[in-house]
């Protein structure tokens, strides 16, 4: 699938170089603070250029991450290169499908043949390459921000907000993992934080911990979020359980991989 263009460069080149295009881009916006300066004359107008090209780079970034190395992009376009009629004097590509029924091709079926397929092909590295781009795949610009803030292990706090019961237990939960990871990320998005966050964890990057006594200041700040006083209002008596959040063996091991920095 990484078909090679007259130049000599394939698909999966163009890939790379979007994706190093994209990471300097995030990458130095966080680690100079970018969005911290917003009071100085002309840096607004700045941050919304670099805003638009990273927003651009990772559009493109992911529309041709779709493309290369995708069992289920693959499957329907042989599916449909089958259902084709044929082009006097084309020759087209031998493709190997699942067998289908009523001539119809089955794309779930093929797709999983493709993984199987690259199970065997794949090499440690070229499936860890593989895994990578998936997961790059999935992140948000504010996301990337967010694991960019996260990669040197410095935890950050998190709050949920809870219905406090009449025994003093926890009741039902009406925002989960708020934190100020988003502010000092520079965020587009500031109330997406708890969704943001609640994903990276479920991406296996980011781990959930217990409280952290040394980051009390930052625990009270957090307290004072728009987001978590919003929520506060939903419950009759709000109760926050105090967590923390950090990079995971596997965030680490994933940022070290895509770090623009070390590229």
């Amino acid at each position: 699938m990484n078909a090679e263009r007259p130049n000599g460069r394939g698909a999966a080149d163009d890939v790379a170089d979007l994706a190093r295009r994209a990471g300097q881009l995030a990458g130095w916006a966080a680690r100079t603070g970018f969005a911290i300066g917003r009071k100085l004359p002309g840096v607004e107008t700045a941050e919304r250029g670099v805003r638009q090209v990273e927003r651009q780079l990772l559009t493109e970034l992911r529309r041709r991450l779709d493309e290369v190395d995708d069992p289920y992009h693959a499957a329907l376009t042989a599916a449909s290169a089958m259902n084709r009629p044929a082009v006097p004097g084309k020759v087209e590509a031998a493709v190997t499908l699942v067998p289908v029924r009523d001539n119809r091709a089955e794309p779930l079926r093929a797709a999983m043949a493709e993984l199987l397929n690259h199970s065997v092909g794949f090499g440690r590295e070229r499936a860890r390459e593989y895994f990578y781009a998936i997961i790059l795949r999935q992140l948000t610009p504010d996301e990337a921000r967010i694991l960019s803030a996260l990669s040197d292990g410095s935890p950050f706090p998190a709050v949920d907000v809870v219905e406090r019961t009449g025994l003093g237990g926890n009741g039902r939960v009406v925002l989960r993992n708020a934190s100020t990871v988003g502010k000092a990320a520079g965020v587009s998005l500031p109330d997406q934080v708890p969704g943001y966050v609640t994903r990276l964890i479920g991406l296996g990057l980011v781990d959930l911990d217990e409280e952290v006594p040394s980051l009390e200041t930052q625990y009270e700040i957090l307290l004072t979020d728009e987001t978590v006083r919003e929520a506060e209002k939903h419950v009759r008596r709000a109760k926050f359980v105090r967590r923390t959040i950090h990079v995971s063996r596997l965030g680490a091991q994933f940022w070290q991989a895509c770090d623009p920095s070390l590229g």
